[in-house]
């Protein structure tokens, strides 16, 4: 979960080395070690060992890591038919993680066409009308995108907002997205700004496509300076003398600009950041993350 692949795979070994045999939940283990630090081919190896070598039949937790282990390689062609050849329905987690893939890695109409399935065969899923509003955003189809957010309003479906939490002198913070409800919100946003000349001095480069709004550039990169994880680590640096560890928990993945942005925070003010969104631990120390940007 801290991207530290090859050391989850040297334990494998050494338990297996150790003459304890692993079960189904170990393989999860590895498996997922390798999706997260794009280890393909050893992936492979080992979801092929459980059969072959183990006696365990694999589940779809097994699958659904080697579909996520071969999007995050940019597979997708071969994730698609790995898909296809299992014995089993692949369930809405596998589906989602193959638009996921497609979206990361440009393969936007097999996403549509993937997400078009998922809501018509899952139809009350938040998800899959939020995974099909931004495939129409990323290409530029605001009129579609309107009406799928028009259909999410009839039916009463909301999209969660992100939020990020930091615990501070034993109490609790929270921080959603343009949100001015902190009693310190206008210290935390000249923080952010500040923030932002700092990134900028030192060569960051907003990533725009992050925002599936249609603005145009300049108001993109306003809307990125105010994600909840940026609000977070402004509080957190306001609060806390140099050097203290950063700690942040977010309720979905971090986007790669908000990513991108921590590395150079981590650099410029000479912090660890630990956050931890929906899929993993990041922990971001002198300009780098501990994921390797493989997330």
């Amino acid at each position: 979960m801290e991207g530290r692949g090859k050391e989850a795979v040297g334990l494998f070994e050494e338990m297996k080395t150790a003459g304890v045999p692993p079960d189904d939940v170990a393989f999860i283990g590895v498996l997922t070690a390798c999706s997260h630090a794009g280890m393909v081919d050893e992936g492979r190896g080992y979801f092929d060992s459980m059969k072959m070598e183990y006696g365990i039949e694999p589940k779809i937790e097994h699958y659904g890591c080697m579909v996520d282990t071969f999007g995050h390689a940019g597979m997708v062609e071969r994730a698609m038919e790995f898909v296809r050849t299992m014995p089993m329905k692949p369930n809405p987690i596998i589906w989602r993680t193959l638009v996921a893939a497609c979206r990361a890695h440009g393969r936007l109409q097999l996403g549509e066409n993937i997400t078009r399935n998922l809501l018509n065969e899952y139809p009350a899923h938040e998800a899959n009308y939020v995974m099909l509003s931004n495939v129409y955003a990323l290409t530029q189809r605001w009129m579609e995108k309107s009406e799928i957010r028009r259909e999410m309003s009839k039916k009463g479906i909301k999209k969660v907002p992100g939020c990020s939490v930091v615990e501070l002198d034993g109490e609790v913070h929270e921080f959603i997205a343009g949100d001015e409800s902190h009693p310190q919100w206008k210290e935390i946003y000249m923080m952010v700004q500040e923030m932002a000349r700092e990134l900028k001095r030192i060569g960051h480069i907003s990533a725009t496509s992050e925002v599936l709004l249609d603005l145009d550039e300049e108001d993109k990169e306003g809307a990125l300076q105010w994600h909840s994880e940026k609000l977070a680590i402004a509080f957190v640096l306001l609060r806390t003398p140099p050097g203290t560890q950063v700690r942040v928990v977010k309720n979905l993945r971090v986007c790669s600009d908000c990513h991108a942005a921590i590395k150079c925070m981590s650099q410029v003010y000479n912090r660890e950041i630990v956050v931890r969104d929906r899929s993993r631990f990041h922990r971001f120390k002198n300009g780098s993350c501990s994921c390797n940007d493989f997330w």
